[in-house]
């Protein structure tokens, strides 16, 4: 009983939508799952991003996953082998808990024969992740917009008809999505939640037309991104950098501390300069130049090298 799963990164919030907006990106980690008779095996072997620090035991959060799955099909007596390779950066803001959770739950699921939906996948994944932002995506690909009723998760997914190109900055250092929380407030003012509510309708109007131009204002934010700043240096120097060389707009990452450009041209010369702008900070950064993921979690090949 095998599988082999891709799950792609997310980025969540992309502004104004916090903890309701995400989009699928085209880059993956993958997970090789093997069953077997020995229902004390739990073989865990990771590669990749994260491989020093990533727990190889039951407080491994894909296993907790698997588990999970295996539970609900009444398949308790497997045991585990699990191949991670990991290429989402951890703690970035580009879903790499959320990942780990579908990648694991996906996968399980494949090797007992596929007798979850997606749907339940879903109400799975967001049960073990605490909200759905990030693990929707992962699950549908493409741009979703989340809701929570009931305590039941809801999914709305589209594809732009053009392509939208994302170059996100890498800082080398880390933020806790827990750290990020945090610095919220418990209330906001009545005049900054109406500015959010244009904001994303204005974000998804956009998106789903490919009318991107309108993105140079409906990316702003009042709910998260201003108090988030304090805890990643250079914030608006990379956001102004991202503008000045033709980026639409740019985004803090989920919690961060990644920043995201969205742009239709000249990827290079913006993550150059956001890069440039975060080394005027003194934080070393790299970019890389993703875009939208259509197929959320899916059966691949083996080989992963």
């Amino acid at each position: 009983m095998k599988a082999h799963i891709s799950v792609p990164g997310t980025t969540a919030n992309c502004g104004p939508g916090f903890d309701s907006v995400g989009i699928a990106c085209t880059i993956y980690n993958y997970i090789d799952l093997e069953l077997c008779e020995d229902s004390k095996c739990c073989n865990i072997v990771v590669s990749g991003e994260g491989e020093e620090i990533i727990p190889t035991d039951d407080r491994n959060i894909a296993v907790k996953a698997v588990r999970t799955v295996l539970e609900r099909v009444n398949c308790l007596n497997y045991g585990i082998n699990l191949k991670m390779v990991n290429n989402i950066p951890l703690s970035r803001g580009l879903g790499s808990s959320a990942a780990a959770i579908v990648g694991g739950l996906v996968a399980a699921n494949e090797a007992t024969g596929n007798l979850l939906s997606r749907q339940e996948i879903f109400e799975m994944a967001t049960a073990l992740e605490g909200h759905p932002d990030n693990v929707a995506p992962a699950i549908f690909g493409g741009i979703t917009i989340s809701v929570t009723r009931d305590s039941k998760p809801h999914c709305l997914r589209f594809v732009p008809h053009q392509e939208l190109l994302m170059v996100v900055a890498v800082p080398e250092f880390t933020l806790s999505t827990h750290k990020a929380r945090q610095v919220l407030p418990a209330s906001v003012p009545l005049k900054d939640a109406v500015f959010n509510v244009g904001r994303t309708g204005m974000l998804i109007g956009a998106l789903c037309s490919g009318q991107f131009d309108h993105l140079c204002y409906a990316l702003d934010d009042k709910l998260h991104q201003p108090y988030r700043q304090s805890l990643i240096p250079g914030t608006k120097e990379v956001f102004e950098a991202a503008l000045n060389f033709g980026a639409y707009g740019a985004t803090i990452s989920g919690a961060g501390p990644c920043i995201m450009a969205y742009t239709d041209k000249d990827p290079d010369k913006i993550g150059v300069a956001m890069v440039a702008a975060f080394a005027q900070k003194d934080i070393q950064a790299r970019y890389i130049t993703l875009t939208i993921d259509q197929s959320g979690a899916a059966a691949c090949q083996e080989n992963h090298s």
